[in-house]
């Protein structure tokens, strides 16, 4: 019996690795597979560092001047915010975001993806139903998934794809959108969504991750600065992009920031981020507010776009996120390649992260760009393509 279980045992483990094996192979054969990269040398053209908070000499020193005010800090928090966890520096802070993004209440999670998966999971129950925009983050995927609700896709930003699916939908519908899609660039028409849940009774709720720090009067976002606040169930912000920290939240009413706290299993069972993170989130936004950066980013971007020969391959966007569009996982890459032998860290990205055929270059343009890197940027692009 010993013998036989050892050998049955043996035999599993093997078609698990050949499971593996074979799975990483299709992915080479239709070159989608995907690899981690270490820094390099290339001129960042890639990274989400929107107003490069992240590498800012003067933020970090801010950042140091502030840390001495608190000598008795631990490394780690030791606990979920739950248990041992919590304090009343993380409370304040929570208090400070929601003040300035015209929100009731937040809640920190630990990243974005945290986030989405922890408030789309609990929020909806079974027999509810979710709507959300075909190029929706994967983050808000995996947490429908978990919520066991009806799930309907609507064609992107296509508000008569969205009133179909409204029409079909049951129990507490709840529309989820990027105000800035991460793939495209391009913005949701909220107020047309606004005006569609409210007709249909239907609770909107918008992540702002590529919006933060760079749309609105300070940087509050999109729905700030549409007005729609108050039309807005619940938001979803992140600090690992224009403010160049880490961490996320939830914005909503105090009810909402309860419940998540009594349901959401990404916050209840995790332990919280450490008193440095989450003073870097502080620092960065008190440095966001003095500086106020948009204006210099907007005016590179539009350099950029300016300077692109073959506009139709663009995807329309006044984000720091802009596409030209390829076709194809292999050209894609080919292409990136020469750019990046070129001297700039331009990434494809490949399905099945984006649909088939729409394969594309991701370019993020940054305050520390200067404007002669951009330029040169171009006419590589120009000439590649």
């Amino acid at each position: 019996m010993g013998r036989f279980y050892y050998f049955y045992q043996k035999i599993k483990l093997e078609d698990i690795r050949s499971f593996i094996s074979a799975s990483l192979k299709q992915r080479e054969s239709n070159d989608s597979l995907r690899m981690l990269k270490t820094e390099s040398s290339l001129i960042d053209f890639c990274s989400n560092d929107y107003l490069s908070f992240s590498r800012s000499a003067e933020l970090k020193q801010l950042y140091e001047l502030e840390l001495k005010k608190y000598p008795g800090y631990k490394l780690g928090s030791t606990g979920s915010r739950l248990l041992a966890g919590n304090n009343q520096f993380t409370e304040d802070l929570e208090q400070d975001i929601s003040d300035f993004h015209g929100s009731e209440a937040s809640l920190l999670f630990n990243s974005g993806y945290d986030a989405n998966v922890g408030l789309l999971s609990c929020l909806p129950k079974r027999g509810d139903t979710i709507i959300c925009d075909e190029y929706i983050h994967a983050s808000i995927i995996d947490g429908a998934r978990l919520s066991h609700s009806s799930r309907f896709i609507f064609r992107h930003n296509n508000m008569e794809s969205l009133e179909e699916k409204l029409k079909l939908a049951k129990g507490l519908i709840y529309i989820v959108v990027e105000s800035i899609y991460s793939m495209d660039g391009d913005e949701a028409p909220l107020e047309d969504i606004c005006r569609l849940a409210k007709k249909f009774g239907a609770a909107v709720i918008v992540d702002e991750a590529h919006a933060i720090g760079i749309f609105g009067d300070r940087g509050n976002g999109i729905v700030h600065q549409m007005g729609l606040c108050r039309e807005v169930f619940a938001r979803i912000i992140t600090f690992g992009k224009g403010l160049g920290t880490h961490g996320a939240a939830v914005l909503g009413s105090q009810e909402l920031r309860a419940y998540l706290i009594n349901f959401s299993r990404s916050f209840i069972y995790t332990t919280a981020a450490s008193f440095q993170s989450h003073l870097a989130i502080k620092v960065s936004y008190n440095y966001l507010k003095v500086i106020r950066p948009q204006a210099d980013l907007f005016e590179r971007i539009e350099y950029f776009k300016s300077n692109i020969r073959m506009q139709e391959s663009l995807i329309k966007s006044r984000s720091a996120i802009q596409i030209v569009l390829i076709g194809g996982n292999t050209k894609a890459r080919e292409i990136a390649g020469e750019i990046q032998q070129a001297g700039f860290d331009v990434r494809a990205i490949l399905s099945p992260t984006v649909p088939e055929g729409s394969e594309r270059l991701r370019i993020c343009i940054h305050n520390h760009n200067s404007y002669k890197e951009i330029k040169d940027l171009c006419q590589t692009i120009n000439h590649v393509l």
